[in-house]
């Protein structure tokens, strides 16, 4: 159930591992981000897995991350992690 005190909103910290970099995965996660109406950013890291952070409506949140299990059609995901955390509403979608 939706805690009140955050209107329904969801924060969701992903770390995408596979074949993850080099695959248009941060530009697919910003465009799908969009289509839902996320907030949060996407970026690569020295290990080769990808570290993103969403917000939103718990319903987009959820759907997100399980567009996370697949990617884009040139991705190898192979795990996903996920951590919930407290909401900061942030503003807008970054890619770094």
């Amino acid at each position: 159930m939706a805690d009140s005190a955050d209107g329904g909103r969801k924060r969701v910290h992903v770390y995408i591992s596979g074949r993850v970099q080099g695959v248009l995965l941060r530009d697919a996660t910003r465009e799908k981000a969009g289509e839902l109406g996320l907030t949060g950013w996407v970026k690569n890291l020295p290990d080769g897995r990808v570290e993103a952070v969403f917000e939103g409506p718990a319903r987009e949140v959820e759907e997100m991350t399980g567009w996370c299990e697949d990617g884009p059609p040139h991705a190898a995901v192979e795990n996903v992690e996920t951590e919930f955390e407290k909401v900061e509403n942030l503003r807008g979608f970054e890619v770094f």
